[in-house]
């Protein structure tokens, strides 16, 4: 497991990037489950997340984030990153976001691939 914490804040929302190495849904389920075992990630407003397997199959989550898992998986498949999951991780803030949710998404997804 690789995170970066505080990544991005944006009128009172903060996130967070995760990443696991993962080679199927099992492994998927388990990496989440490890992080929320983090009481801070557990009580997090959404946790989306996607991966590519080796296979080529895209699984993702938007955990209520609508969309955001998707901004994630084409992010992997444009990095060529497979059997690797990003997790994005919001804590909101009280103020609706709109579109610019996506954009933090990507902020946090890029932080984590120029950091590998």
């Amino acid at each position: 497991m690789r995170q970066i914490l505080n990544v991005v804040t944006d009128r009172g929302s903060k996130y967070a990037v995760t990443g696991f190495d993962v080679t199927n849904r099992a492994e998927i389920d388990a990496a989440l489950k490890e992080l929320k075992r983090d009481k801070k990630f557990a009580k997090a407003t959404h946790n989306t997340w996607a991966a590519v397997l080796s296979d080529g199959t895209p699984i993702k989550g938007d955990d209520g984030e609508s969309g955001a898992g998707m901004v994630i998986m084409r992010m992997l498949e444009r990095a060529e990153l497979q059997d690797h999951m990003i997790v994005v991780t919001r804590w909101y803030g009280g103020t609706k976001l709109g579109g610019d949710r996506f954009r933090r998404v990507q902020d946090c997804v890029n932080a984590y691939l120029e950091s590998a």
